[in-house]
């Protein structure tokens, strides 16, 4: 009996131990492989990839009725997330187009993390991307401000500013500005176009980012 305690302790450690090794978004990215097992989605198809701003935009779709979209978004997730599952959340689908949102929470989790390292991040994930696709067009859609994060907001214009400048050396790529058009006249975000976190947008933000980005989608 005593032996049978000391071994279900000892598996309920090691289920511990392995549960604690499961890297950040482990199971977000397990449901992703879950759902494609059951039915891919396809590939050639517009690929919107990213944090929770696009995890939100669960009806992406109907803003854009004509164009095929596979949304990959896992919330909370970082540039170096999106770089660790770029096998599993990107380079499968084959996209003809990849818009990306990710950056903002890389600068909100860590004080130490600058734009500079924003765009170190977003240019390793921009290589991983091109090795395997040379000439996919690559839109990156501008870190947004929001109003929980405004003490943010000069890191963010910083890290949207080293972004597009490197994106403009770059062939089939855009910076794609949602920044400004979230501002009011005083400078800081709208509050009416977020939910009660201001963080997240609601249909209003969304409708602003879709009157932006439409522009850039391919159409072919």
């Amino acid at each position: 009996m005593k032996f049978l305690k000391i071994f279900i302790s000892f598996l309920l450690l090691v289920s511990h131990v392995q549960a604690q090794e499961k890297p950040p978004f482990y199971n977000d990215i397990q449901t992703f492989k879950s759902i494609d097992s059951s039915a891919f989605p396809g590939t050639g198809k517009t690929l919107f990839v990213g944090s929770s701003s696009f995890t939100k935009w669960t009806d992406v779709q109907n803003y854009f009725p004509n164009i095929p979209i596979i949304n990959r978004g896992f919330g909370g997730s970082t540039l170096t997330d999106l770089i660790r599952y770029a096998n599993d959340v990107i380079i499968p689908y084959q996209p003809k187009q990849i818009v990306i949102y990710c950056g903002e929470n890389d600068l909100a989790y860590a004080d130490t993390v600058s734009a500079q390292m924003v765009l170190e991040r977003f240019k390793t994930l921009f290589g991983i991307i091109r090795a395997i696709q040379p000439r996919v067009p690559i839109d990156y859609v501008s870190i947004k401000p929001s109003p929980s994060r405004a003490r943010l907001m000069p890191k963010m214009v910083e890290a949207n500013k080293l972004i597009k400048k490197f994106l403009k050396k770059k062939k089939h790529t855009a910076f794609i500005n949602v920044y400004n058009a979230m501002l009011g006249s005083n400078g800081q975000p709208l509050p009416d176009i977020f939910i009660e976190d201001n963080l997240h947008m609601n249909a209003k933000g969304y409708a602003i980012w879709q009157k932006i980005i439409e522009p850039y989608i391919n159409k072919n």
